[in-house]
């Protein structure tokens, strides 16, 4: 195998984690379908929509705690590849409980949900800290587009097993939604069998026990040459050691010694909290809640969400080519633009158009029309969200933490989705039922304070190498610095054209923060 398919494959076996949180965010937007489901659990769909909430977000709780107390350490002392493994074996556990309920025992459904949220909460801090340590600067954001794929890859089955089910739905009886639950187990057994053979990474091998000549190996699998191991070798070794001289510490406390890790984590908070608050999280868990609205046929409302995760993968890859062309800002500010322009017309849509009401839909419905119309606006909300909200975040928040504290400082920020989902996802059902199609003018106002918040405070990392990731904030080069302790030259980047842009992108959004 080519060293470059060689680093392409070793990605995608952790970008395939992913999958995991795209399905799982899917899974109960698509079994709410299914009256099947509703009755085993004893639940009213019109009536229970706080137990709904609870249901939708119960997984995030094991997530949040895994993500922010579990999952770091759990990677730095096993290793990247078995904090991934952990989290996959964890899911197809409780994937089990979920699938195999006890009749009207709601709880035990719960208990899985939140079982699966830990295991989320392990695989998705390991996976992008392994992406992004093994990844060439040049391609990084190439190679977080798939990480980002996945989740749509993960709702593109959930939807369309779904859909299959649905259409059976009488010949399946309550394996119309078992099935729908029970294949979370197919990508997770993959992840787990594929692990162990792909090398764990030379950032970690430096860090945990300073084996250079297991970090040599591993390298020689993935660079092209013996001299981009050397050069990459040093460099990681320098920045390991000013770490351990310098800050002395891999510990949470780390996290806030350091004026300038304070201020990124500060940063990646906010971003991944916006990520969840732009409207895309809640569209994936309630879009059949929401089309229920414009629609009274549950099998056009499945195909619907099962078309609208095929264009997902589609629209995510745009990030392939433009996040390392114009750069993680540029998406992230666009992205927002066009989801909140977007949401504004689909709530003036709702407001302006008369709602139809019949026998069959007393609560009322829009025309036929009206609903492909916002069906559309939907969807063209998700070709903004894909590659920037969806897959930048992700790339912004796994690149921008030094090796001694990334797998810590990933899994706390990335878990800020969940505490926002956790929040929001909890009165959406009521705020859905009472505001109907208005409720999105919130997620306007939202996307159009984000764009602001980008273009203010969140500096560019397009191509920058992890080891000079810290000069954009102000701190200094760890590889630089560890060079001189180690008594090694280390290419200094104030002398490099990479580094002279870093420079200039600093100096350019800090002056932008002080207007």
């Amino acid at each position: 195998m080519g060293k470059k398919l060689a680093n392409w494959y070793f990605a995608i076996v952790a970008a395939l984690c992913m999958v995991l949180y795209g399905y799982d965010a899917s899974v109960f937007n698509s079994v709410q379908g299914s009256d099947n489901w509703f009755e085993w659990m004893n639940v009213d769909k019109d009536k229970d929509t706080q137990m709904l909430g609870l249901i939708n977000t119960s997984y995030t709780i094991g997530a949040i705690i895994a993500g922010f107390f579990l999952g770091g350490p759990l990677a730095d002392y096993l290793g990247r590849r078995w904090g991934m493994w952990a989290g996959c074996f964890l899911t197809i556990v409780a994937t089990f409980m979920q699938a195999f309920t006890p009749h009207h025992k709601i709880g035990v459904f719960i208990a899985g949900r939140v079982i699966i949220g830990i295991g989320q909460g392990l695989a998705l801090t390991a996976a992008p800290v392994y992406i992004n340590e093994i990844a060439p600067a040049e391609i990084r954001g190439r190679i977080m587009t798939i990480w980002q794929m996945n989740y749509s890859v993960g709702s593109f089955i959930a939807y369309w097993v779904n859909y299959a089910c649905s259409s059976r739905r009488e010949r399946l009886g309550q394996w119309d939604w078992k099935m729908v639950v029970m294949f979370q187990i197919l990508v997770p057994a993959l992840v787990c069998i594929a692990l162990p053979f792909i090398p764990e990474t030379a950032r970690w091998h430096i860090k945990k026990n300073g084996n250079i000549e297991a970090a040599r190996a591993s390298l020689a699998r993935m660079r092209d040459t013996e001299q981009e191991v050397e050069e990459e070798l040093l460099a990681i070794r320098s920045a390991v050691e000013y770490e351990k001289e310098a800050i002395s510490s891999t510990s949470y406390a780390a996290l806030f010694r350091d004026p300038s890790v304070r201020k990124r984590l500060i940063l990646a908070f906010i971003l991944n909290i916006g990520q969840q608050l732009t409207g895309q999280g809640t569209l994936n868990s309630y879009s059949t809640s929401i089309y229920r609205q414009i629609w009274n046929n549950p099998q056009t409302i499945n195909l619907i969400n099962a078309l609208n995760a095929t264009f997902g993968i589609l629209f995510t890859l745009n990030a392939m080519w433009t996040s390392d062309r114009y750069g993680r800002r540029w998406l992230l500010i666009v992205g927002a633009i066009g989801m909140g322009v977007c949401m504004l017309i689909v709530s003036l849509v709702g407001l302006k158009t008369p709602t139809v009401y019949t026998e069959e839909s007393p609560d009322g419905v829009k025309s036929e029309p009206v609903g492909i119309g916002i069906v559309f606006l939907l969807f063209l909300f998700t070709f903004f969200y894909k590659p920037s909200w969806g897959a930048t975040v992700w790339m912004w928040t796994a690149e921008v933490f030094s090796v001694n504290i990334r797998a810590q400082a990933v899994g706390m920020s990335s878990q800020m989705q969940n505490v926002a989902n956790t929040i929001f996802q909890q009165f959406f059902p009521e705020f859905l039922a009472n505001e109907g199609l208005k409720c999105l003018f919130f997620f306007m106002s939202v996307n159009f304070c984000l764009a602001a918040y980008v273009w203010f405070f969140i500096p560019e990392t397009k191509q920058v190498p992890l080891e000079e990731i810290d000069v954009l904030f102000g701190g200094v080069s760890h590889s630089g610095k560890g060079g001189d302790i180690l008594g090694e030259k280390v290419a200094d980047p104030s002398t490099t054209k990479d580094a002279a842009e870093v420079t200039a992108v600093h100096a350019a959004t800090t002056e932008k923060q002080t207007v």
